[in-house]
């Protein structure tokens, strides 16, 4: 399935761009593959860059994530039409916008391509990506609602904050949950303090590590 967003052209009779991604669906540490295809417009234009950057938006706040720069240099004759494929990187950070299936408000990451003629440059609106947690993150997370735990929102920095399970109340009523990922583990941290890191590719029995770190808490 192709996800695109055609743009709009350049000023009057100028060149537009629309770039097309092979899947709008993502997770940290993978790639979007997909292709960005050039019209000319009435008349010939040196195109000088085409950029594209990941970012990810935060409620009005835009940051960027990663970018990648698509080969430029070359002259688009008017009417021409030209695809240039492109492996855009999610990095490891990426922000996860989509928690048990279900997007995070006011959490966005998109793709945002730039173009860049002779004297003149096009901002390109963000085309939306679903990021999705990785698999070890996933169980994590399906561990925590499989002990009673409630998500109630998370951020750009990752910070998912979650009622606590009925068992825990008299420890903490609320908790942050966080992940670091590296390429072979995943750490995941409670409250800012308390860790447990496991290597991410292998089955972990998540529930009884976040029962662990939560009677940690009581001991506090």
């Amino acid at each position: 399935m192709v996800f695109r967003s055609l743009r709009r052209a350049m000023g009057v009779g100028g060149p537009a761009v629309d770039t097309v991604l092979d899947e709008s669906v993502t997770r940290p540490g993978a790639t979007l593959p997909g292709a960005v295809r050039l019209t000319g417009g009435e008349h010939g234009v040196d195109i000088e860059r085409i950029v594209l950057t990941l970012v990810t938006r935060d409620g009005a706040r835009t940051s960027e994530i990663a970018r990648h720069e698509v080969d430029g240099g070359f002259r688009l004759a008017a009417g021409e039409h030209r695809d240039l494929p492109v492996r855009l990187a999610v990095p490891l950070h990426t922000p996860v916008t989509h928690v048990y299936g279900e997007r995070v408000p006011g959490l966005a990451v998109g793709v945002r391509t730039d173009l860049e003629v002779a004297f003149a440059v096009d901002p390109g609106d963000m085309d939306p990506v679903a990021v999705h947690p990785l698999p070890a993150e996933a169980a994590a997370l399906e561990a925590l609602r499989s002990l009673g735990f409630r998500f109630k929102s998370a951020d750009v920095a990752q910070v998912f904050e979650f009622w606590a399970a009925p068992q825990y109340q008299e420890f903490a009523t609320e908790v942050r949950v966080g992940f670091v990922t590296w390429a072979d583990d995943v750490e995941l941290v409670l409250d800012g303090r308390l860790r447990t890191r496991h290597d991410r590719r292998e089955p972990v029995d998540w529930a009884a590590a976040v029962d662990r770190l939560m009677r940690q808490i009581g001991q506090i």
